[in-house]
């Protein structure tokens, strides 16, 4: 495991840039063996629904409704089903696929990166585990309406987080939304159905902007350590 990491500021701009940049990060990523693991926090401005890059299709009122809640449909590079990034945070964090000198499988790489989530949530006084859903998954076009074990849910079952990954040569990009503030609305309308999605803001009891600032600094500190790194 490359120990060196790169700590990329925070940002604001649109999904089609950040998924670009995720991409070109993981392919440089995985041509260089010297070059450092990643973890960059951001967020979609204007917000977005992101697309699964297996997600062929979906819904064609959703184009009617972005145009009129002013949202970019974006596909990523990862796998899944499609996020609604509005009032979240995006984590994104690229490294190699081998954990203390053996390559581990795709569960193992999601619990590894994972766990300083884990962690640093529960120095927030949210403890976190992981979802329990199938594979029947797949058959639902939202994200946060099911809960596998690559995702991370509280005491009572709803998402707080939903993660993804891809995977090339010896690297692999996983990154996930963290629900800060969702509108409940917005989801129900995109899904036609109310999504089992809670946010920090719900359970912390503070507002959007304080708990972004608070989640970058927690979650970047419990990276350092769990990584076991410090950031270039």
């Amino acid at each position: 495991m490359n120990k060196l990491w790169q700590l990329i500021p925070y940002s604001e701009t649109s999904g089609k840039l950040h998924m670009e940049l995720d991409n070109s990060l993981l392919e440089c990523h995985s041509q260089d063996p010297q070059f450092p693991s990643v973890l960059r926090f951001y967020h979609w401005k204007p917000s977005a629904i992101s697309l699964g890059f297996h997600q062929k299709r979906y819904p064609d009122c959703w184009n009617a409704i972005a145009q009129h809640h002013d949202l970019d449909i974006v596909r990523r590079p990862s796998g899944g089903r499609a996020v609604l990034h509005q009032g979240d945070l995006t984590y994104a964090v690229i490294t190699n696929v081998e954990v203390d000198g053996k390559r581990r499988s795709h569960r193992e790489i999601y619990e590894y990166i994972c766990r300083f989530l884990i962690e640093g949530f529960n120095k927030l006084g949210i403890p976190l585990t992981y979802g329990q859903s199938g594979r029947g998954y797949i058959h639902n076009p939202s994200c946060f309406s099911t809960a596998t074990n690559a995702d991370l849910v509280i005491s009572d079952g709803r998402k707080l987080i939903g993660s993804a990954q891809v995977y090339r040569r010896d690297s692999v990009l996983q990154h996930g939304s963290i629900a800060i503030a969702p509108d409940h609305r917005l989801l129900t309308e995109l899904f036609q159905a109310e999504v089992p999605i809670v946010g920090c803001a719900e359970i912390l009891q503070k507002p959007y902007e304080e708990l972004t600032t608070e989640l970058i600094k927690v979650l970047t500190e419990s990276a350092r350590q769990h990584f076991q790194t410090e950031f270039l």
